[in-house]
Order: structure tokens, then C-alpha cells, then sequence
């Protein structure tokens, strides 16, 4: 590789990564804005709406008791309430103020913590509506291919233990190109139909192996599989090697369809990620974390630029995905994040008494600690997957 190649994927990277930036700066504010707007519906006194983390850079302006600003760090966002732990005087007492966040009862603050969840939900759908019309990647019905844009092959499902899992073989990887390797010649096919890709595969009597060049996530890997019969359940004779395969390609949707058809998508999207959510949560208290469908910035920021590259409703499908992730990821009830906060108030309605602010604030710090811990951990393991 020369040194013109170096400078064209560090080129790459900084645009992949400022549109990361990008993406991930309105869907945190987003997030933020959920928050304020029923903060200040329900009377609480909101002194700042921070773009990034601090040390603030510049205070855009001030309007009744909340300032505006942009600070340094770009990743995130923030709303400051007044009294989100309780207002103390200077010996200790507590002081009770009607626009404080912990004077208003228990459900409104409630309301305050979820609502960053629900912006960033809506916004998913919205995006996800407008994908639909602009057009978006989807798997493709029998015809739609011809009026479809940049049709590829993918893998839609990868049975376990079969010669495609024991390959490598992952659900959405794309086939760009499939080879059967016999000892004095090869057969291959690097078209777009799905058909043609399986009859390659079942004429594969000789049971030799069959290289596939895959697409994934802008990595272009080449996997082996040896096919083998008494795969398919009412074709045993018939050679494979374990998987779903079907055509995926950019259409549009009728405005008439697009409502229904979003909230289809949109409610698939949710439940895969609470799926996910769940099955890593519960590989972590059992000490078997899987990272390996997890991604950090430095992980998406791939992702995100080569659906940039394959249109903006890909684009914008991608952003609602992140969305969703970022709502999901918020309930976790880790004291940093909104579902560790709404815990405590969840335990204050209960014992019907507040928490020790001081144990609460260490509670927090432990939170954010953890939190900090986890972004590494997945940073260093996106740069692991990055490099090899």
C-alpha cells in the first residue's frame, strides 16, 4: 500500500467520523430537548441547554433563566435543572423551592427522566418515514428488483453449527461474489439474484468448497464453506451449506403505505434492539458478555459513512437505528443515565422519603464511572475488529 492509499483512508475515516459527529449531535439533542420541554411545561427552572460536554467553548445566548451554550466535547448534550438533587442553604437545610426538579411530585419528575426516551423514539419513527419515501435499503419481494437501486445478495439467516456458521458467516452480510473451487476449474457468479446464488450452491455435487466474497459493513472479507447434504429438510440430497439468502435494494414507498409500513419496520427495530439489550445485559451479570454485535463511535462510524455512500434514506434508516439504540441504552438503570435516576425516584415513591443526597451523589459518581468504563471497553473493541 502506498503512501496515497494511507492518506485516502484517513481521509475516509475524518469524513466518516465528522458525519458521525453529525448524526449523533441531533439525535442528542433530541434526547435533551424531550427533557426540557417537559421541564419547563411543568414549572421546573432549566439553567442551561449544553451542545456537547464541558468546559463549555461559548454561550450562545440567554433567554429567562436558561443559557444556551457549546462546549468543547462533542459527544453528547445535557439540560441542567434546577434542584435535580435537593437545594440545600449554605448550613445544610434543605430549601424547599416550588421550581426545583425534586419539589414536584414524584410522577412529574418521572415524566421529565422518560422524556428523552420518547423524543428519541418519535424521531426514529419520523426518520424512518421519511427513509420510505425518499428510498431506503429493504429486502426485496419477487419483482421488485428491476425498480429497485443498488441490489445486492445478503444473507438474511445463518443456521447454527452449519457449514456456513462454522465459516464465519454472519446474517447481513452481503455477497458480492461466489465461487465453487473443483481442482482443475472454477464456477463462479457475482450477479445480484438470490436464485442463482442457491442453484450455484446446490449444483455443488462434488461437495467442494465454495468461496464467497462478502460485504460487511464496508469490509470486504472472503469465507469459505464446504456445502453438504441433509441441510435442507425436503431436499436432503441437495448440497448447502446452511443459509437464508435474499435480494436487498434501495426502493421507495407509496405515501399511502409509508404510515403503515413504517410503524411495521420502526416496531421490528424495537423489539430487535430490546432482544439485544437484554441478551447483553444478561451475558454481563453472568460475567459471558458477548461484544461482538456491540459497536462503539469508533465501531458505527464505518457503518454510518457507507449508508451516507448508499444514499440519504439510508442514511436516515441508519440514524433511526442509532436513535432507538440511544433510547434503549438511556433506561439502563445505571446512575449516570436516565434509568439510573429514574430508579431513584421509582425507590423515593416507594419509601414515600428521598434519598440521601450525599449517598445518591456517590451512587452517581459510581454510575458515570462505570459508564466510562464500558465506552473504553467497547472503543478498544472496535479497534481490535478495525485492525484485524
Amino acid at each position: 500500500m502506498n503512501a496515497l492509499h494511507y492518506l485516502s483512508v484517513i481521509k475516509g475515516g475524518v469524513l466518516e467520523a465528522l458525519l458521525l459527529v453529525a448524526v449523533i449531535a441531533v439525535l442528542v439533542a433530541v434526547h435533551e430537548f424531550g427533557h426540557f420541554i417537559v421541564a419547563k411545561l411543568s414549572g421546573m427552572r432549566v439553567d442551561e441547554f449544553g451542545f456537547g460536554f464541558p468546559p463549555r467553548a461559548l454561550t450562545f445566548w440567554k433567554k429567562g433563566d436558561t443559557e444556551y451554550t457549546l462546549n468543547w466535547l462533542p459527544f453528547g448534550g445535557f439540560v441542567r435543572i434546577f434542584g435535580e438533587q435537593a437545594v440545600v442553604s449554605d448550613t445544610g437545610e434543605e430549601i424547599a423551592d416550588p421550581r426545583a426538579f425534586t419539589s414536584k411530585p414524584r410522577i412529574i419528575q418521572a415524566l421529565v427522566l422518560v422524556a428523552g426516551v420518547v423524543m428519541n423514539l418519535l424521531i426514529a419513527y419520523a426518520l424512518i418515514f421519511a427513509s420510505q419515501l425518499i428510498g431506503s435499503q429493504q429486502l426485496l419481494e419477487p419483482g421488485q428488483e428491476g425498480a429497485a437501486k443498488n441490489v445486492s445478495v445478503i444473507f438474511t439467516d445463518v443456521l447454527p453449527n452449519s457449514p456456513a456458521a462454522k465459516a464465519g458467516f454472519e446474517t447481513g452480510d452481503l455477497i458480492k461474489n461466489t465461487m465453487i473451487r473443483y481442482p482443475t476449474e472454477g464456477i463462479s457468479y457475482n450477479g445480484t439474484n438470490s436464485a442463482a446464488v442457491i442453484s450455484l450452491i446446490g449444483s455443488d455435487t462434488a461437495l467442494a468448497p465454495i468461496e464467497f466474497t462478502v460485504d460487511r459493513n464496508s469490509k470486504i472479507l472472503t469465507l469459505t464453506a464446504i456445502p453438504q447434504q441433509h441441510i435442507v429438510t425436503n431436499e436432503p440430497s441437495r448440497p448447502a451449506i446452511g443459509v437464508a439468502i435474499q435480494e436487498i435494494g434501495i426502493t421507495k414507498t407509496p405515501l399511502k403505505d409509508a404510515p403503515v409500513l413504517s410503524a411495521k419496520i420502526f416496531w421490528t427495530m424495537v423489539t430487535q434492539t430490546g432482544v439485544g439489550l437484554y441478551s447483553l445485559l444478561k451475558g454481563v451479570v453472568t460475567f459471558k458478555p458477548n461484544l461482538s454485535e456491540i459497536a462503539g463511535p469508533i465501531g458505527i462510524a464505518p457503518i454510518v459513512g457507507n449508508a451516507a455512500a448508499n444514499g440519504f434514506g439510508v442514511l436516515l434508516w441508519y440514524t433511526a437505528l442509532i436513535s432507538i439504540n440511544l433510547a434503549f441504552v438511556n433506561l439502563i438503570p445505571i446512575p449516570a443515565l436516565d434509568g439510573g435516576r429514574l430508579l431513584f425516584v421509582i425507590i423515593e415513591a416507594i419509601r414515600r422519603k428521598k434519598l440521601n443526597p450525599k449517598i445518591a451523589d456517590r451512587v452517581n459518581m459510581v454510575g458515570f464511572v462505570l459508564l466510562i468504563a464500558l465506552i473504553i471497553i467497547v472503543s478498544v473493541h472496535d479497534i481490535f475488529k478495525l485492525v484485524h
